[in-house]
């Protein structure tokens, strides 16, 4: 069960990595922060300033690694200073459209959607399974009350009759409530979510934050489970890393294998619950449910729209976003400044900028494989070239220098013999 998540802080991004499930670190330091230097730190945006997103639905575009500086791991002299930053983009776009004009594009740290897009998914899954059962069990239970007056004796008296008919009017109510509920489809869903831990499984969405895995290796390595992107940045999967804050991946390995009990027994993952918060088949709505019984109350935006639209930063003017900022001008004035760049910098994840894990691919084009990165033919062209030609052009100016410090020293030489 996911616990409920406390509204965060209102940064510019949150730091990445956390200790523990569904509790994210926190830090004063803001990574997009590091990455955009040029940028302000934006501020929160406040009740009488609260975008209205209600005709909006999440779309999921990118998830993408990013190692750069880290001051932190630089000042206590790890063997590296690049730190690994963790992003996703996606889309706020028009409820039903293809998302081509008046939406917005937005940068958050992975860590931050996770927690809220994940958090959302739960609930919605147990709704589902709750409501699941109320239906398809009582829809049982009337069968089996049937086969029971089947015996009864017809002698009941009134009264027992006129409750019968009582409870048969409000188990009509309950049906007309669940007409639209798939018995035979969430009852199979429901089933595997409730019996995945008998049959070993365990939801993928317990490791969106950094953990140390059980399994002991014969030299006494200690491996990691976290997030990481898969399939060119189109999905998000858990990966084996070597170290407690998951900054460097180990590719080469699959978690399925390291997923060990106390007791030494195998466990595997379910991708199931993962999955919705990056494959758009269900994008996330804006709109929140009306939970009372007023159908005249005013719409309002969803819990998990309103956070990661506020942790995130924005690039909306150029899309021709109509419901940005609106009722604070301070705060309209911050995101202009900034939007720029942040248009910017996503445009450079999306073009192929660095490799699935992180690393600047040079030459512009990436060949990913499970966790790292492959030299193509055309890139090793490339650098060959380049290298031969910083070579060439070093030895260019070596020469000139040596042909204009001879020239100097003959001219210097001729002017004394005149002077004499």
């Amino acid at each position: 069960m996911l616990a409920r998540i406390s509204t965060l802080a209102v940064a510019f991004l949150t730091a990445t990595s956390a200790a523990s499930v569904f509790a994210p670190k926190k830090s004063n330091n803001s990574s997009m922060g590091k990455m955009l230097s040029g940028a302000k730190v934006l501020r929160s945006l406040g009740e009488e300033a609260e975008v209205d997103l209600t005709s909006y639905e999440i779309k999921f575009e990118k998830c993408q690694f990013v190692r750069a500086y880290n001051d932190e791991m630089a000042a206590a002299g790890a063997d590296t200073v690049l730190g690994l930053q963790r992003f996703i983009i996606f889309k706020l776009c028009p409820v039903g459209t293809s998302c081509e004009y008046n939406y917005g594009e937005y940068i958050v740290d992975m860590e931050a959607f996770l927690q809220y897009t994940v958090e959302y998914k739960q609930e919605e899954q147990e709704a589902m399974c709750e409501l699941c059962e109320e239906a398809c069990y009582y829809e049982a239970e009337e069968e089996d009350e049937d086969e029971d007056e089947e015996d009864e004796d017809e002698g009941d008296d009134e009264e027992r009759r006129r409750l019968a008919s009582k409870d048969f009017t409000r188990k009509l109510a309950d049906a007309a409530a669940y007409a639209n509920v798939d018995c035979d489809t969430c009852m199979s869903a429901c089933q595997k979510i409730a019996n995945m831990a008998e049959n070993y499984y365990v939801d993928a969405s317990a490791y969106i934050n950094c953990q140390q895995l059980e399994y002991e290796s014969d030299d006494g390595a200690v491996f990691y489970a976290g997030p990481m992107c898969g399939s060119n940045g189109s999905k998000i999967k858990i990966g084996v890393f070597s170290d407690e804050d998951c900054m460097f991946l180990d590719g080469e390995l699959d978690v399925e294998d390291y997923l060990v009990d106390g007791d030494g027994i195998g466990w595997k993952l379910s991708h199931a619950l993962l999955k919705t918060t990056y494959d758009n088949t269900e994008k996330i709505q804006c709109l929140a449910e009306n939970e009372g019984d007023d159908d005249a109350a005013a719409a309002e935006t969803s819990e998990v729209c309103r956070n990661v639209y506020e942790e995130a930063a924005k690039c909306e003017k150029s899309h021709g976003f109509v419901d940005g900022i609106d009722g604070n001008a301070d705060y309209y004035n911050e995101q202009a400044a900034n939007e720029a760049l942040v248009c910017e910098y996503m445009s450079s994840l999306q073009s192929g900028t660095y490799s699935q894990d992180g690393e600047i691919v040079i030459g512009g084009t990436s060949s990913y494989s499970s966790g790292g990165t492959a030299t193509t033919g055309g890139q090793k062209f490339a650098l060959t070239f380049f290298i031969l030609g910083t070579v060439g052009l070093a030895v260019y100016a070596a020469m000139l220098h040596s042909q204009l410090t001879k020239g100097g020293k003959a001219d210097l030489s001729t002017q004394g013999g005149a002077m004499a």
